[in-house]
């Protein structure tokens, strides 16, 4: 059975893109759609940056035909300025609205956005309703566990944002305390899964790195998808590899050498057109070890590509890799 979000089909096993800050733009949603993400979201765009039109802000909207299904993220800690910067999301036409009570970092979570909601369900419901009633279009969350290891009630967020209009709801198997650090656990993702009251599809997140992460996970903890953020970070063939071995039962090789060359350069290419010339090359230095990761000899050549200015420099830096570096079987 097809797993939908409103009328959005994502197919039987949807692998989604993260909403990373600073990493899911345009550019590297592109080389992830290629590879076969389902579904993405923008990185998390700030309510009070929307409604005081801070260009950040509202570059953050732009979203194109061939990434759809696609979803525009929001965070904030006040209702009525997440109501405000809603309808503006929604004026973008993404396909859904997603809300953000997950992340973890001091400068959001201090200031009564992300994960903080964790601490006032009420509030956290009021907020979401907010946002529900505002638009036409589908609303989801993206949350944790609880806010620390005695406070884990991501149960009772997920049956009280069911009630009041959610359509799909991902689970970071962490809590807020824990960070990025430590293990992720599924196991209450499951227990909510299993809740017969919940009717919503739910999708895990956190440590899936592998594809037999992603099927086994899938297996073991009965969600509906996988939505994958961090390993698909110069690597964004995690996608095709895991829906390849779905389909086949067979582990689908790795990328050539040549393949991570041609996906670098559009990656970094979009990232200049989108960006400009200076901030897309500047951006696109911290991917660069991602995709050549296990390549040997590499770490000359990142030297040079980090500290190069020019594209077309850029380009003949990478050329000259695929040229010289054998790659390594990993």
């Amino acid at each position: 059975m097809s797993v939908k979000i409103g009328n959005i089909d994502l197919g039987k096993f949807p692998l989604l893109l993260a909403p990373m800050e600073d990493v899911s733009d345009p550019p590297f949603r592109y080389v992830c759609k290629q590879n076969g993400a389902d579904m993405m979201y923008t990185e998390f765009i700030s309510s009070e940056g929307l409604i005081r039109d801070a260009a950040k802000s509202i570059q953050k909207l732009d979203v194109y035909a061939h990434e759809r299904p696609i979803g525009i993220q929001l965070f904030g800690s006040d209702i009525e300025t997440m109501r405000e910067a809603a309808c503006i999301a929604a004026a973008a036409k993404p396909d859904l609205i997603d809300i953000n009570y997950g992340c973890p970092v001091k400068n959001v979570a201090c200031r009564g956005a992300g994960a903080s909601l964790l601490q006032d369900i009420d509030k956290m419901v009021k907020m979401t309703k907010a946002v529900v009633e505002s638009t036409t279009l589908p609303v989801t969350v993206k949350t944790r566990l609880g806010w620390d290891d005695h406070t884990k009630n991501v149960y009772e967020v997920a049956e009280r944002l069911q009630d009041i209009g959610i359509q799909a709801l991902t689970i970071h198997g962490r809590t807020r305390a824990q960070l990025y650090k430590g293990q992720a656990d599924w196991t209450l993702i499951r227990e909510i899964k299993r809740n017969p009251r919940i009717r919503i599809p739910i999708f895990g997140n956190g440590d899936v790195d592998s594809v037999e992460k992603a099927i086994n996970w899938h297996l073991e903890y009965e969600v509906d998808g996988i939505m994958i953020g961090r390993a698909a970070i110069g690597y964004p063939w995690i996608f095709r590899e895991i829906k390849h071995f779905v389909k086949t039962g067979k582990h689908l090789p790795g990328p050539t050498l040549d393949e991570r060359i041609m996906v670098c350069k559009t990656h970094l290419d979009r990232s200049v057109a989108w960006k400009g010339e200076k901030t897309g090359i500047f951006e696109m230095r911290r991917h660069y070890a991602s995709y050549f990761k296990g390549i040997p000899n590499f770490k000359t050549y990142r030297m040079n590509l980090v500290s190069l200015e020019n594209i077309l420099d850029i380009h003949c830096v990478l050329e000259e890799i695929g040229s010289q570096l054998v790659p390594q079987v990993t």
